[in-house]
């Protein structure tokens, strides 16, 4: 991704010809350039050479690249050891909060995610060039960052200078800034928009060496699928990783790659995660549509959805379309997200029974999906996305069931997986299946992603998680010591009013907060959290802070069912008695009528165990946890059913509020 479209140092920006800058400016604009585009660079360059016609020094970018979002800032500007992040809004009579929203983001996320802007002054500023002026007041969001200042054509000079009045520290090296490494880290729904709108995963995701870089899991694919097509042979391929390192984008990348290099050769993402779905198709869809508002175009919704349903589908309908053809489907490439979850035979015989009047169907989904597949005269790939330890409902078959289908009904296939498969018990327990797995696969170490991304503050937070939930105490205390508790805060609290205060004092521009908990936290409902009121997860995950339903207003909780495979910035996890701490055990229960009853199955309390673990890794920025002080006036709510819980979390050093 080209850095910004123009930049140059202010003193010879002033003095160029401004022809000669709408000519770079037009010759890296990947789209048509329309005359209001056109006509607002015009007035930009005009006001910006009237406000630093007076400057010796300094430095410009135009259409400054912000990777994460899949956008660009009109200006940034660097001057001394300040740096204005600016938005342009041109002929704006208002100062728009969605604007100011959005150069929050933009300045946000070049601290978040620019090596170089980490420890540096950060100014967003919204221009919005017909509006009145406003009084602002100069003062800190977080280090450094400041909050938005708002500006009209004639006050523009002067909110700079009020700036640069500022105790000045050093001086930023501009082209040593440009250069400083970006580590990018989005939401699965910003990496979606961007993905959709054709930028590549090299430009949207980090490529430090801390993280395993997902190109080249791209890459190694892409090589898989063209040696099948080449070969006329069909392949299979296992991709696993720890939670949040990125498998859900992997997956959207290829899907999204290979829908456009052969017309014969359609690929489509699929999902059982319905949440997951619904929420990525309505993303795309509204994006859509905004995309085509501001080219001047008309696309309805609808019009939009259909291509986006297309591109994104559910797993249970790609299986049911197949039961009614016996013909290969039009895709030749398919990517199934949490393939672990995939039905197992009994879940999926005991459906085909109920809903679609099929008595004697004897096929686990795995099986009946590759089947599927087979159908394929020539060649096809299936790219299976694992994650381990994450089976949250019943019926879940996990990895065995595509393995035990591979290696019982489809030996010709060519299959692909990461070595984790065969070392990580957290993704194959089965040991027969294993030893099968060695002598007749292709183990590559680069189908692991073996690295958290989803919290950019700590990619420690999976193994932390991981440690409380094995009850290893020594390995918990240590991660959070010395990877999390500078970096990602987590705090633990007994009022939910407390909780929910603070997840509003953490949002800062379109950070995304909410309340989550277990779909079993059924006595939660003396606090107002009531998980049987099913959440509209495109609304709760994607609308405004203005609609009581979405998730910024903590009226509405999200389950582990709603919220597996998403993400937010700051979460309340919410902790009930289904699951809880007792004589240095976990105690597995579910709600029934008006009692609790013990879990005794193995497979369920695994389910539960997984569920809190899908819960406390929801969030990228920090969380804070609440657990209830229970009551001696309620058997369902007693406090032994949740103080022992409150203090092994604060064992391990979680401070309480």
């Amino acid at each position: 991704m080209q850095r910004s479209y123009y930049s140059n140092n202010i003193n010879k920006f002033t003095k160029e010809d401004t022809n000669k800058i709408l000519g770079e400016l037009a010759r890296y604009h990947n789209h048509a350039l329309e005359d209001l585009q056109k006509n607002a660079w015009i007035r930009q360059i005009k006001l910006l050479k009237q406000v630093f016609f007076t400057y010796t020094h300094g430095y410009i970018f135009f259409e400054f690249a912000i990777p994460r979002m899949g956008k660009r800032v009109d200006n940034v500007i660097i001057i001394n050891d300040s740096i204005f992040v600016i938005e342009f809004k041109v002929g704006s009579t208002t100062y728009d909060n969605n604007a100011i929203e959005q150069v929050i983001d933009y300045s946000q996320d070049l601290k978040n995610f620019h090596e170089g802007s980490h420890t540096q002054k950060l100014f967003p500023i919204l221009i919005a060039t017909e509006a009145k002026s406003f009084e602002n007041k100069i003062e800190q969001l977080q280090d450094k960052l400041y909050k938005p200042l708002l500006a009209n054509k004639n006050s523009f000079f002067n909110v700079i200078e009020e700036c640069l009045n500022l105790r000045q520290e050093y001086n930023i090296c501009p082209l040593s800034w440009k250069d400083s490494i970006y580590k990018p880290t989005p939401t699965i729904i910003e990496a979606a928009k961007a993905l959709y709108k054709g930028h590549n995963v090299q430009e949207i995701s980090r490529s430090d060496s801390g993280a395993i870089n997902l190109s080249i899991t791209t890459n190694k694919i892409n090589q898989i699928i063209n040696s099948s097509k080449k070969t006329n042979e069909k392949s299979i391929c296992f991709i696993t990783g720890v939670p949040g390192a990125g498998k859900t984008l992997a997956g959207l990348n290829i899907a999204n790659e290979r829908m456009n290099i052969d017309k014969k050769e359609h690929a489509v993402f699929l999902s059982g995660n319905g949440p997951l779905v619904d929420v990525l198709r309505e993303a795309l869809t509204r994006d859509e549509v905004n995309n085509a508002k501001k080219k001047g175009q008309k696309l309805t919704k609808k019009e939009a959805a259909i291509k986006t349903h297309a591109f994104i589908q559910n797993i249970h309908h790609f299986r049911d379309d197949s039961l009614v053809t016996d013909k290969a489907p039009i895709e030749k490439v398919v990517v199934f997200d949490e393939a672990q979850r995939a039905w197992d035979q009994e879940q999926t015989s005991s459906f085909m029974k109920r809903k679609k009047g099929q008595d004697n169907f004897e096929s686990s989904e795995p099986r009946f999906l590759i089947d599927v597949m087979n159908r394929h005269q020539d060649w096809c790939t299936i790219i299976c996305l694992i994650g381990g330890g994450q089976e949250i409902n019943t019926g879940e078959a996990g990895l065995e069931e595509w393995i035990s289908s591979l290696k019982n009904h489809f030996q010709d296939w060519n299959i692909y997986l990461s070595n984790s498969i065969v070392e990580d018990k957290n993704y194959l327990k089965d040991n027969t299946l294993k030893e099968w797995l060695k002598e007749n696969t292709n183990i590559n170490k680069n189908l692991h992603l073996s690295v958290s991304v989803r919290s950019f503050r700590s990619e420690k937070l999976s193994d932390f998680v991981h440690s409380i939930l094995d009850i290893n105490t020594t390995k918990a205390t240590r991660l959070y010591n010395n990877f999390l508790k500078n970096d990602y805060p987590i705090l633990v609290t007994r009022d939910f009013e407390k909780a929910k205060k603070w997840l509003k004092s953490k949002v800062i521009g379109s950070e995304r907060s909410g309340v989550v908990t277990s779909s079993g936290a059924y006595r939660l409902r003396p606090f107002g959290i009531n998980v049987k009121n099913q959440i509209d997860a495109p609304v709760w995950f994607l609308n405004n802070k203005d609609d009581i339903r979405s998730s910024y207003f903590n009226e509405e909780v999200a389950t582990e069912f709603d919220i597996q495979g998403l993400e937010l910035d700051w979460t309340c996890v919410c902790w009930d008695g289904d699951f809880y701490f007792h004589n240095n055990q976990w105690v597995f229960r579910k709600f029934k009528g008006t009692k609790w009853q013990n879990i005794n199955k193995e497979i369920i309390k695994s389910y539960l165990l997984n569920a809190y673990r899908v819960l406390l890794t929801r969030a990228r920025q920090g969380m804070i946890i609440f657990i209830p002080y229970g009551s001696i006036d309620d058997k369902t709510r007693l406090p032994e059913f949740y103080d022992e819980t409150f203090n092994y979390i604060k064992r391990i050093g979680i401070e309480e509020i």
